[in-house]
């Protein structure tokens, strides 16, 4: 557990490491990048996202039929790619930035006119003057 929070922080200096349902710990930049679940055979780091996170270096071991989630499961004798966890640490705040942009409303230019969305802008000013 130790190795997989070292390797979020050096992957993201901004990750956010918390400690959510009932004691869960969970990394998060833009979103949910992954959540550790400690089981007596093994560490599960669930990706919340990586079924949509390309993994040439075939990190993932669990999941892997998923539409949404992706895992690495460790247990105490493995050794982990380092280089290849960072890597798809980063991967995976990328894909939450790109969500994250998709979502949120375009941005009007600076001192572009507000369209209304009102059914009554063609009506007078009801102000008395």
């Amino acid at each position: 557990m130790a190795q997989f929070r070292q390797l979020m922080h050096e992957a993201d200096g901004e990750i956010v490491e918390e400690w959510k349902w009932m004691g869960t710990p969970t990394w998060s930049h833009d979103g949910v990048v992954a959540v550790a679940t400690p089981l007596k055979e093994k560490l599960k780091l669930t990706f919340a996202r990586g079924a949509h996170l390309p993994d040439p270096e075939k990190v993932f071991n669990n999941g892997l039929g998923g539409k949404e989630w992706r895992a690495v499961d460790v247990v105490e004798s493995d050794e982990l790619d380092a280089k290849a966890l960072k890597n798809l640490i980063r991967e995976a705040v990328s894909f939450n930035r790109s969500e994250l942009a998709r979502r949120s409303p375009s941005k009007r230019q600076p001192g572009a006119p507000r369209k209304s969305t009102s059914p009554r802008t063609d009506r007078k000013s009801t102000k008395r003057r």
